[in-house]
């Protein structure tokens, strides 16, 4: 009898061994196992061709995930971080800087120093303002940059400058670019969420975490830390008790079937296939999310180590910091927890709310009543996550980047109150790859432009240096569109190589 499987072919003139046999049945299914594997690490080998990071491997990382702490509205540089003995000499007196100054509001007013006492910490001996104190445990492994330049002192601009690394709509996030050079850690999980404040979305609202141009899976996921509804739409409604589990399976395999046949007539067109693989993580995340969004699995220390109030659920009307810790601390706490499970970017925001009394960082009237409550609300998670991060070995591979749209003048506004400043301002990076307890470039003595206006640091110089912890060359992840191969940094950037450890 012929039998014309490979399996009863002779090999030579013998017939296939035991051994061969079992390497013909099994390696082929360990080889699609090992490619999955390489693939998830992004060690499978490119084609020869790749022109982009995202089609080929990736240099040697140096961290693996990114947190984004943005504080929206401008958080005061002056105030919180960069410490200028000549504002406290000279409160009160005249402030000339030589130069006509355009501001938002009204004119210049006196030199203001800071409401708050600065004093050392760590053994870098970093001056910090009194109101985020607690973050001077972990000044030894942060990298201050005092020379951040911004575009615009326009909220909207400077917001997506910091967000997307351009002033105007229409360009992917920088966590959408991260998800898209990089891919996933864990299929049940978004690559890349964020975390809004719960009072008010940020300037431009998702234009700052959109994907744009780049395919739809890897724009930011919205969980709202704190809500009922942490995911909209993620389980269906209480009032929808005709929905069965069998009948919701067998909606979204006709939707998947409808979606494909659609799909098929629009070869080249990703955008279909893309919002599929959305739909089957949202499937996923319905198992995966709930557990990782569950603080109440963390042990009661871990939770008041990040300031978690479990008695508090409610806003009160007035600015409370209490109120603040435990905000910020929730989302903080959140994102370690997604961080442990695979989620490679997260994005925190604070400071949303444009009522009045102020509850944001744009502190026109008062810098005293909205920085304090938000400075000391956002200080002890921070510090939190730091040394939780560290204590479980995560630091090692995690950034984190402190950022704010601009920084505030070193003059008063009102008698109380602090206008824009784009020209200077702060951010900070810790952890993955990073020299910690060393400050980078120098604002001037008022805190009002750069020491050296011929070496300053901007966003761009930022996002590279990111990508290049993260493995990636920010000239070579790019993106063809309308013609034109977009990157995160556009045409600019330049890693900034003494903060890397």
């Amino acid at each position: 009898m012929n039998h014309p499987s490979p399996w009863h072919r002779p090999t030579g003139n013998a017939p296939v061994s035991r051994r061969e046999f079992l390497w013909r049945s099994g390696g082929g299914l360990g080889g699609i196992a090992l490619a999955s594997l390489l693939r998830q690490d992004a060690l499978l080998a490119g084609p020869a061709a790749a022109t982009s990071a995202a089609k080929s491997p990736p240099a040697r990382p140096r961290a693996k995930r990114v947190i984004q702490l943005f504080m929206a509205g401008a958080a005061s540089h002056v105030d919180l971080w960069d410490h200028k003995p000549f504002l406290e000499k000279h409160h009160g007196e005249k402030w000339d800087p030589g130069e006509s100054v355009e501001l938002f509001q009204d004119g210049l007013g006196a030199t203001f120093a800071s409401p708050w006492k600065f004093r050392p910490h760590g053994q870098c001996g970093k001056h910090l303002s009194e109101v985020v104190a607690p973050i001077g445990r972990c000044v030894d492994d942060i990298a201050f940059i005092h020379n951040l330049v911004g575009k615009s002192g326009v909220h909207s601009q400077a917001t997506l400058l910091q967000a997307t690394g351009f002033l105007t709509p229409g360009f992917p996030g920088m966590g959408c670019w991260t998800s898209y050079g990089l891919g996933s850690l864990n299929e049940n999980l978004p690559t890349f969420v964020v975390m809004p404040d719960l009072r008010g979305m940020p300037s431009n609202g998702a234009k700052n975490w959109d994907s744009a141009f780049l395919p739809a899976e890897h724009q930011g996921t919205l969980i709202r830390v704190g809500s009922d509804t942490p995911i909209e739409a993620l389980f269906p409604p209480a009032d929808s008790g005709f929905i069965t589990a069998r009948s919701e399976a067998d909606g979204l395999a006709t939707l998947e079937q409808l979606n494909r046949l659609h799909a098929a007539t629009r070869p080249g067109d990703q955008r279909l296939e893309a919002r599929i693989r959305t739909y089957e993580l949202a499937a996923r995340m319905q198992l995966a999310a709930p557990e990782a969004l569950d603080i109440s699995r963390e042990p009661a220390w871990i939770q008041e180590a990040y300031g978690i109030d479990n008695t508090t659920r409610k806003w009160p009307s007035e600015i409370n910091a209490a109120e603040e810790i435990d905000i910020m601390g929730r989302k903080c706490l959140t994102a370690r927890r997604l961080l442990e499970r695979g989620v490679r970017f997260v994005q925190i925001w604070s400071g949303n709310d444009n009522s009045f009394p102020r509850r944001n960082w744009d502190s026109h009237e008062n810098i005293a009543q909205d920085h304090g409550p938000l400075a000391m609300g956002m200080a002890k998670p921070i510090a939190a996550l730091i040394e939780d991060l560290k204590q479980r070995g995560l630091l090692d591979d995690t950034i984190l980047l402190w950022t704010t749209e601009f920084g505030r003048m070193p003059c008063a506004q009102g008698g109380k109150g602090r206008d824009h400043n784009p020209f200077v301002f702060t951010n900070w990076l810790c952890g993955g790859g990073i020299r910690g307890g060393i400050t980078h470039g120098e604002s001037d003595q008022w805190g009002y432009k750069p020491a050296d206006r011929s070496n300053v640091t901007e966003v761009y110089d930022i996002h590279a240096t990111i990508l290049h912890l993260l493995g990636i060359d920010h000239t070579r992840l790019t993106f063809r569109h309308n013609g034109v191969d977009r990157r995160l940094t556009d045409v600019h950037g330049e890693v900034i190589r003494p903060i890397l450890a």
